[in-house]
């Protein structure tokens, strides 16, 4: 097959244009309720008007009603926002917003002084347990379902040098030595005292700005059913945060306590042990005691359900524009509260990174139980464990459209015992394994993957539901297949859709285009290979953001291919149920990556449908809006 010219663009960046149901796009707050305000320079004693501000954001909130506003001006704020209510509908929520242009950060840390050298770059500090209350992070394990500590003990307590943690040390030994690359910390609580050494290289820590964990959350409401709060414009850091698994209470640095209706927007999350936000279950008698019995997520499947699982009650969170980092469990997690939710626009990375412990549920986004759920358009990148998104159990009516994501380890996506339907459109899969595949039921749309895949079926016997409910229709092992890859690019990597060739003729495929070695699978008519095509692609960073050098063939046009459409995708043969939208209506992915226009006759391979012209890189991340 010839090659002809290489096409190249400059993309007019247009915001990715998903229409959704209403119920998933929350309206901003009403302004008919009343105003409070707080200041470093208030009183909890004022009224918490504008000229008599609230010292305290968490005095606010025992003041604020439905439809009422907290505006909080600048400073650092420690403390810990247990809101006592939300509000009543997603037109009267309480709101508690940074002043506009103003930088606010809450923090679940305090500033220590007293640190007096021991050796080396060795310094140590005794603080009075009484200091620290009813919770010590440094008295606190990490534990729970699935928390894995690779033979050693690690506390939720931390130790901060200019906002920046230090690594918990196995033992104190570790810190007779000259400090490394990754300066160390260990606590010690006895009955009465907790001394914290740590490694300040060339820093005296009572000149410099050291804090250390003291409360386990920033934001999160003690009881469950705390709805329509919105959180917005904050830096919200440093949180000493509980292990999260889908089998009890998820605590995140923010987190909505098995709720309905929050918005979390345009906020800094970082440096929470655990996680950072978290959009999941209640907590009951049950909580961390599943992780090795028979059918413990199906029974707690089965609890949550009794507790009042449903679209009525629980979800339809909005978590949009953040910038999440530094988070060592996951940037987002949520065992079955993440339902009917949007995830857009947000930045996440540096996801257990460090790598002192392991378990399941460490991904950039972990949502088990993700029914009719939107993640579009965030950028994921430099998360471990096991890597940027992983949609665990219950993936039915989701769709995760518009992402960026390179730099994951292990890989980019994971689907596990998933039956379908999902809809996986228009991302940039640019990590060494673009999916590990161990479900069904799912469509792949218009995807460019640089990574392999890997493909396992499972035996396990994992729920399927009736459409757009968390009503459970059945359990069904994983045999494999019944997946569908459309008006895909593969590039490299030998294997990729011919590993499902052994499951018979379960999978759909068309329109896919196969560079530098990678592979067809043979139920795949025409399937358009090029293995000596380089498409030389570069992800560059600059100061406006993320742009991808690509070099694309004008000759892929030539070969007609379907405009994916509900029709085209069939049902999921387990569910027998259709691909469709959280309120019934079609698909038709007739957009691409960039919300631009595609030919509907004959789309064009890939995340982009090209303009007229030659032209040179496309700037991916922010999308930026339309020209």
């Amino acid at each position: 097959m010839s090659i002809s010219k290489n096409l190249r663009w400059i993309a007019l960046c247009a915001v990715l244009a998903v229409s959704y149901t209403a119920d998933q796009t929350n309206s901003a707050e009403t302004s008919a309720g009343k105003q409070y305000y707080v200041s470093m320079q208030g009183d909890d004693t004022n009224d918490g008007s504008a000229s008599r501000p609230l010292r305290t954001i968490s005095a606010a909130g025992r003041l604020a009603q439905p439809g009422d506003v907290i505006t909080v001006r600048e400073g650092v704020y420690r403390e810990r926002i247990t809101p006592p209510r939300g509000g009543t509908s997603d037109q009267t929520r309480i709101t508690y917003r940074a002043e506009p242009g103003e930088k606010v950060a809450i923090k679940g840390s305090e500033v220590i002084k007293g640190w007096q050298k021991v050796k080396h770059d060795t310094w140590k500090v005794t603080i009075s347990n009484d200091f620290f209350g009813d919770f010590n992070p440094y008295n606190d394990l990490i534990h729970g379902d699935w928390f894995n500590g690779r033979g050693r003990k690690h506390h939720t307590g931390a130790v901060y040098l200019n906002g920046h943690w230090l690594t918990e040390a196995a033992k104190l030994d570790d810190l007779h030595q000259p400090t490394g690359d990754r300066p160390l910390w260990f606590g010690q609580v006895d009955e009465d005292n907790t001394t914290i050494h740590a490694q300040f290289k060339g820093v005296d820590p009572n000149e410099a700005g050291v804090e250390i964990n003291v409360r386990r959350t920033v934001f999160y409401p003690e009881k469950p059913g705390t709805n329509y709060i919105t959180v917005r414009g904050f830096t919200l850091e440093h949180a000493a945060t509980p292990w999260a698994p889908p089998t009890a209470e998820q605590i995140g640095l923010i987190g909505t306590h098995w709720s309905k209706g929050w918005i979390i927007e345009n906020n800094t999350i970082r440096y929470s042990i655990c996680t950072g936000v978290a959009l999941g279950k209640h907590g009951d008698e049950f909580d961390n005691t599943s992780a090795n019995t028979a059918e413990g997520y199906v029974k707690t499947i089965e609890r949550a359900l009794a507790r009042g699982w449903s679209k009525d009650n629980i979800g339809h969170h909005v978590v949009r524009s953040n910038h999440i980092s530094h988070c060592e469990q996951s940037g987002i997690v949520g065992s079955m509260g993440a339902v009917f939710c949007t995830v857009t626009g947000n930045t996440i990375h540096d996801i257990n990174i460090r790598g002192l412990f392991g378990g399941a549920e460490m991904a950039g986004i972990k949502f088990h139980g993700a029914i009719d759920t939107l993640i579009s358009r965030n950028h994921i990148h430099r998360c471990g464990g096991l890597g940027g998104i992983w949609l665990d159990w219950m993936a039915q009516g989701t769709r995760v459209t518009g992402n960026l994501l390179h730099d994951n380890a292990p890989q980019d996506l994971f689907v596990e015992v998933n039956h379908g339907p999902f809809l996986v459109d228009n991302n940039l899969f640019l990590s060494p394994r673009f999916l590990r595949d161990w479900s069904q039921g799912g469509a792949y749309v218009h995807n460019l993957a640089m990574g392999n895949v890997e493909i396992r079926p499972q035996g396990r016997r994992t729920p399927f539901h009736k459409p757009h409910s968390t009503e459970v229709a059945g359990l069904h092992n994983i045999p494999g297949g019944d997946d569908r890859f459309y008006n895909n690019i593969f590039i490299g990597h030998q294997g990729l859709l011919s590993a499902y060739d052994r499951f018979g003729d379960s999978v759909h495929a068309e329109g896919n285009v196969f560079l530098m070695g990678a592979k067809p699978s043979k139920q795949e008519a025409h399937p358009l290979e090029q293995p000596q095509f380089n498409p030389r692609v570069e992800l560059v960073e600059k100061p406006d953001g993320m742009h991808l050098r690509i070099a694309l063939d004008e000759s892929w046009a030539r070969q007609k291919r379907p405009l994916v459409t509900t029709e085209l995708l069939g049902k999921a043969k387990i569910p027998n149920a259709p691909f469709e939208r959280p309120d019934g209506s079609p698909y038709r992915i007739d957009t691409d990556y960039f919300g631009n226009k595609r030919n509907a006759a004959s789309p064009f391979p890939g995340p982009f449908e090209p303009a007229e012209g030659d032209k040179e890189v496309l700037k991916v991340w922010p999308v930026a809006p339309s020209q």
